[in-house]
């Protein structure tokens, strides 16, 4: 397979490289009956794109093919099997295999004879292990004979980009250790000098981390600052309350004003991620009103009376609209 032929299952699906088997399954199903022949009559480009969706579901839903398309890339159905014709020469991309007796022996030795190379800017991933060793993937070209740079993408958690870590990498024959200053966002580009691929006169670029962040329960990015999601009970949104809000730093107190509303936004300065030079953004604090389900037969009793003796109309100014 030519690299201009090669699919990028991950983009296909809109999903990242981290998502997963939940999140790929969700893609999965909404781009299936978007690009669904019986809703697409007649269009051989929802039809093409139907047929891709599957593809790549099948691959991603399965974590062996997974692990070795996240390994090898456009080469994946090679790994682990032996070359055509038992061994004998075969041309893939003006490379000849033949002198090997599987693809993972290409690869293996491919990784220690270039530590992890790369031309054109072709981006790989690292995978962080339990024991927090990260294995270099993906499929790495020779090189040229100029020093060229490598980008790969680093997955952390937001605690570990938050407090900084270092982490392990294993680049072919060498390993290395990498420390990850505290404040890493996403998209954030770190720089480690003369890690990159080595070139066929032996200069060697850099290496270019990428940092993606795992999903996280209750905190998301906002730009720079932090937000998340509280709920309230509908007595703290009427009479006003002091609620706990965790934040990176643990639970602190927060004030809520009489008559807040959902979706009211209060802002925690200082709160949110912090950067390098030490300052820290803020933490947004979105109001969800929650309305309890199952009540005991006095609160029942009290919501009745509030009921009947309530002045405030919510939809008083409805009246105005029409078409």
């Amino acid at each position: 397979m030519a690299a201009t032929d090669f699919k990028d299952y991950y983009r296909i699906l809109g999903v990242n490289k981290s998502a997963t088997q939940e999140e790929i399954k969700k893609a999965f199903r909404k781009s299936a009956r978007k690009y669904h022949p019986d809703v697409n009559q007649g269009n051989k480009d929802a039809e093409e794109r139907f047929k891709e969706v599957n593809e790549a579901y099948e691959v991603l839903s399965d974590p062996e093919k997974r692990q070795k398309y996240d390994q090898f890339g456009q080469y994946w159905k090679q790994a682990g099997q032996g070359f055509p014709g038992g061994g004998a020469g075969v041309d893939m991309n003006g490379f000849d295999f033949g002198q090997y007796g599987s693809f993972d022996d290409f690869i293996n030795e491919l990784l220690g004879r270039f530590a992890g190379g790369n031309r054109g800017g072709q981006s790989y991933s690292y995978r962080t292990s339990p024991g927090g060793f990260n294995d270099f993937g993906g499929f790495p070209d020779v090189g040229s004979g100029s020093a060229q740079d490598s980008e790969a993408t680093i997955t952390l958690t937001y605690a570990e980009a938050f407090n900084g870590v270092q982490k392990r990498f294993n680049l072919g024959a060498e390993t290395i250790d990498v420390r990850i200053p505290p404040g890493a966002k996403p998209g954030s580009r770190l720089r480690v000098r003369g890690k990159g691929p080595v070139s066929l006169n032996q200069r060697r670029g850099d290496l270019y981390l990428v940092v993606e962040l795992r999903n996280h329960p209750f905190f998301k990015f906002d730009g720079d600052n932090l937000v998340c999601e509280v709920p309230i009970a509908p007595d703290e949104a009427v009479l006003g309350a002091t609620i706990e809000v965790p934040t990176p730093d643990g639970m602190v107190d927060v004030k809520l004003p009489p008559g807040v509303r959902a979706g009211q936004s209060l802002r925690l300065r200082n709160k949110g991620w912090r950067n390098r030079n030490g300052d820290r953004s803020d933490q947004l604090v979105k109001i969800a009103i929650a309305t309890p389900k199952d009540i005991s037969p006095q609160e029942r009793e009290y919501y009745e009376k509030i009921r009947d003796i309530r002045t405030f109309n919510p939809r008083s100014n409805l009246q105005q609209f029409k078409l």
